[in-house]
C-alpha cells in the first residue's frame, strides 16, 4: 500500500478555506513537507511565503524551481499550483490545527523553561522514537513559526509528538500551547531571561511561562494534564498553584526529597556522568553523556514527560543512556594537546545568568585531568537580554567562578567588561571586544592538562572560539 502523502491539495484547502489555482490536469496533487526557507526546500514541498525581513513572495519562482509541490501565497503567481490565502501566517496556523485534529490519538507534550528547553525536548524525543511512530522539530523551531510548522509536518499517524516552546514577551507561549494542546507540559525552570522584556524581572518571566498551562488538554483515563515542575525553583510554588488553577495535576523533579523524581547522586568519570535516582519512590541509575549537573535534573523531567505520553520506564532509561550531547550544549572532546591531553566542552550554543551558573558549578565538580598541572578555564562571551542590570548580573558571576575553582578566565565583549574589572589578578587571562578577538589569546594560554569550558550567548559568538578550539585540536 502506498504511503499516504503529508498533505494533499485538497487538504491543504479544506484546512486553510484558501483557493488552488495553476492546476494541471494528471499531476499528482500532493505534498510531503513543509517549508518556509526556498533555500532548504526539498522537492515535493509545501512552500510558504511567509513575510520575514523579505516577502515571501519574491522567492515563490526559486522555491518551484527547487520543486515546490504547492505554494501558499496572497497573490496568484505563475511557475507552478497555488493555494490563494488572506494571511500566510494565518494558513500556517490552520494547517497546524487541522494536522493535530488529524491525528486525535497522538499523545502530545510541550517544554518551555528558561534554559534547558532544546535538551529536555530532545531527551524526551529519543524516547519517544523508541515507543513507536514520534515526531518532534528538526532543531529549536519553538516561536509563532517553529511551533505551527513543526505541527504541519506531523504525519497523520503520529502516535506521540514533543513540542519546545519559547517566548520573548508575554502573550507569547498561550496561542502556542493552544495550538499544540499538550496533555504534559514541561517548565525546566524559571530564572533571569529575557528580563528586559519585562518590567518586573522574573516575576514577569514566571507568569510568561505559566501561560503554556493554558493549552493543557486532559490525559489519559480522563485525568487532567500534568504540569512537571522543578521544585528546586523559587517559583516552584506560583507555578504548582496557577496550574491547579488551570485544572493540572502536578508532578515534581529536583534535587530536594519528597519529589517524584529526585538526583540523589551525580559523578562524572570520564565523559559521562553517573547518576542515581528516586523515581516514584524506586532506586534508579543511568549515565548520560551530559556531564553537568543540571543535566542530570533534565534528564529527570524527561522521564516523568516520557511516562506522561505513555512510555515505560526500561525504554526511557534505554534512551537516555543513548542520548548524545546536543551541539554547543555540552559536548565533551578530549584531544592531545602539548605533549598530554585538552579537554573542551563545548557550552557556546546559549548563555544567561541561570545556565552559566549551572555549567560554572559543573566544571567545578570535574575530577582535574591527570597531568598534575590540569587548570579548569572559563573562557566567556556577553549574555545577551538582561536589560537594565546586565553588567551587575555579569559580575556576579565572580563567585561562581570562585566556588568552582577556575584557575584562569578569557572573556570577551562589553558586557564581561564588568566582570573583568572584578576578577582578581591570578584569574584574568585576557578580556578582549569580540570572541574573534579572544581567540588567539586562548589558544596561546592553554596548557596541557586543562579542562576549557567555552559558554556565552549566541549573539556574542562564543561559538567562534568553541570552533577554533576544536579545529587547532582536530
Amino acid at each position: 500500500m502506498a504511503e499516504r502523502p503529508l498533505w494533499t491539495f485538497a487538504e491543504l484547502a479544506q484546512a486553510t478555506g484558501g483557493t488552488l489555482t495553476g492546476l494541471t490536469d494528471g499531476a499528482p496533487q500532493m505534498a510531503n513537507g513543509v517549508n518556509f526557507d526556498s533555500r532548504a526546500l526539498a522537492p515535493g514541498d509545501v512552500f510558504l511565503a511567509l513575510k520575514g525581513v523579505r516577502d515571501g513572495h519574491d522567492f515563490v519562482p526559486q522555491a518551484f524551481a527547487s520543486g515546490a509541490a504547492i505554494a501558499v501565497v496572497k497573490r496568484p503567481l505563475e511557475g507552478g499550483p497555488c493555494l490563494l490565502v488572506p494571511d500566510v501566517q494565518k494558513a500556517l496556523e490552520d494547517m497546524a490545527v487541522f494536522a493535530r485534529d488529524r491525528a486525535p490519538d497522538c499523545r502530545r507534550g510541550a517544554v518551555t523553561g528558561s534554559v534547558g528547553k532544546t535538551s529536555v525536548t530532545q531527551m524526551v524525543m529519543q524516547g519517544l522514537r523508541r515507543a513507536g511512530k514520534a515526531h518532534s522539530a528538526v532543531k529549536s523551531f519553538n516561536n509563532h513559526i517553529g511551533v505551527p510548522l513543526t505541527l504541519a509536518r506531523m504525519p497523520a499517524d503520529t502516535m506521540r509528538a514533543v513540542f519546545e516552546i519559547g517566548m520573548n514577551h508575554a502573550d507569547e507561549i498561550t496561542p502556542l500551547s493552544e495550538c499544540v494542546e499538550p496533555r504534559a507540559v514541561v517548565i525546566t525552570t524559571v530564572g533571569a531571561v529575557h528580563t528586559e522584556n519585562f518590567p518586573d524581572g522574573e516575576a514577569g518571566v514566571a507568569r510568561a511561562k505559566a501561560e503554556i498551562f493554558d493549552g493543557l488538554t486532559p490525559g489519559g483515563q480522563n485525568l487532567g494534564g500534568l504540569a512537571i515542575l522543578n521544585a528546586d525553583n523559587r517559583w516552584f510554588e506560583f507555578l504548582a498553584s496557577e496550574a491547579r488553577g488551570a485544572g493540572a495535576l502536578v508532578a515534581a523533579f529536583g534535587e530536594q526529597g519528597g519529589v517524584d523524581a529526585q538526583l540523589i547522586a551525580h559523578r562524572v568519570l570520564g565523559d559521562r556522568a553517573q547518576i542515581e535516582a528516586r523515581y516514584h519512590g524506586r532506586d534508579i541509575a543511568f549515565s548520560l553523556s551530559h556531564t553537568g549537573r543540571h543535566q542530570a535534573v533534565n534528564a529527570l523531567a524527561s522521564l516523568l514527560m516520557l511516562e506522561a505520553l505513555e512510555v515505560d520506564l526500561d525504554t526511557s532509561l534505554a534512551a537516555l543512556e543513548s542520548f548524545e550531547t546536543l551541539e554547543g550544549r555540552g559536548k565533551v572532546v578530549e584531544r592531545p594537546f602539548r605533549g598530554g591531553r585538552l579537554t573542551i566542552i563545548d557550552e557556546s550554543y546559549n548563555a544567561n545568568p541561570v545556565s552559566m551558573r549551572a555549567t560554572l558549578q559543573s566544571l567545578g565538580e570535574r575530577e582535574k585531568t591527570s597531568e598534575s598541572n590540569g587548570r579548569r578555564i572559563a573562557v566567556l562571551t556577553d549574555m545577551l537580554e538582561l536589560g537594565a542590570d546586565a553588567e551587575a548580573q555579569h559580575a556576579g558571576l565572580l563567585e561562581a567562578l570562585e566556588r568552582a575553582s577556575v584557575a584562569q578566565v578569557f572573556l570577551a565583549g562589553p558586557l564581561m567588561k564588568a566582570l573583568w574589572d572584578v576578577l582578581p589578578s591570578d584569574m584574568r587571562g585576557a578580556w578582549r571586544e569580540t570572541a574573534m578577538e579572544l581567540s588567539d589569546d586562548v589558544l596561546n594560554n592553554l596548557q596541557a592538562g586543562d579542562t576549557v569550558m567555552i559558554k556565552g550567548s549566541n549573539g556574542s559568538k562564543a561559538a567562534l572560539i568553541a570552533k577554533a578550539l576544536l579545529a587547532e585540536n582536530s
